[in-house]
């Protein structure tokens, strides 16, 4: 599955007003102590290596909170960012950077650990046809932009949420019937929408296949047993393994020949990037000694 461009940005005017509204409130109070008239400039810097992610959250909150700091990007999503290297620039005002500070660094470290961690179970996957899948064990009310986090890394969407393909498991199963009648009854509701079944066992593989699904997770299967599915699949339909896979063992299930890898983990077990925003200040000072327009300026840091 893909994000379309419409719901990318429904998702981050979302994201950006709830990221707004819970951090500010009222007003930022502490804000109020920089004069309302001070300028200031600010570069940000990651303290470990990163794959960039972000960039649309960060422009979009800026630009809702004041269209007058100037963004620079030194970086762009999907770049590899060095320890201690600059990746973002902001200028305006002071009040204004110290405000967004917080907020725009959250979405950068979160969804930053994201790709980065991505890209790193991808490059595992080097030379094999197999692709990566992220799962819906997102958090909550940052599913689109973890998802998207997935992307820059290197890695594929699976389904979005529940309403873009069918992932018939086991209650599914039992309470349609079986498991062509799951397939048959989802056709019928959606015609055209993908429909996964996930097997446990070789008869319920063998269910799946003549029923025609379109892909067939196949969950805690031995890699013999994904081998041999493979095998005896040969190309009727799309496999996938998951379940007890690691960064360890990973490229060993994707030599077994599935189609998709898909883990939870992308999303639900990362830890943010560290970052930094390093502050400066310029306090625009007029100066009356009896001529008007006279001024001086003072560099703080």
């Amino acid at each position: 599955m893909s994000i379309s461009p419409s719901l990318l940005e429904q998702s981050i005017q979302i994201n950006i007003q709830h990221a707004l509204q819970e951090d500010i409130g009222e007003g930022d109070l502490t804000a109020l102590l920089t004069p309302e008239d001070e300028q200031a400039t600010a570069t940000i810097i990651s303290r470990e290596e990163m794959v960039l992610a972000g960039q649309p959250w960060v422009n979009a909150l800026i630009q809702a909170y004041d269209a007058n700091v100037q963004v620079t990007w030194l970086k762009n999503d999907g770049d590899r960012v060095q320890a201690n290297e600059a990746f973002l620039k902001l200028a305006g005002s002071a009040r204004s950077l110290l405000t967004v500070e917080r907020p725009a660094l959250n979405f950068v470290q979160t969804l930053s650990a994201v790709a980065t961690k991505t890209a790193e179970y991808v490059k595992q996957l080097d030379g094999l046809n197999t692709k990566l899948l992220d799962t819906r064990k997102t958090l909550p009310g940052l599913r689109i932009a973890q998802k998207y986090a997935v992307a820059i890394g290197g890695g594929q969407n699976h389904r979005l949420g529940l309403f873009d393909a069918f992932l018939i498991k086991e209650n599914h199963i039992m309470a349609a019937g079986g498991i062509a009648q799951a397939i048959a009854k989802a056709r019928q509701i959606a015609p055209g929408k993908p429909v996964e079944v996930e097997v446990e066992t070789w008869d319920e593989l063998n269910q799946a296949l003549e029923a025609h699904a379109d892909i067939v997770m196949l969950d805690n299967f031995s890699q013999q047993q994904m081998i041999d599915a493979v095998q005896h699949v040969a190309g009727r339909c799309k496999l996938e393994a998951s379940g007890n896979i690691t960064i360890e063992n990973l490229r060993e299930v994707a030599t077994s020949g599935v189609d998709y890898i898909s883990m939870g983990v992308l999303t639900k077990d990362v830890t943010a990037v560290d970052l930094s925003m390093r502050f400066n200040v310029y306090v625009f000072l007029v100066l009356f000694f009896g001529l008007e327009g006279d001024s001086a300026v003072v560099a703080k840091s």
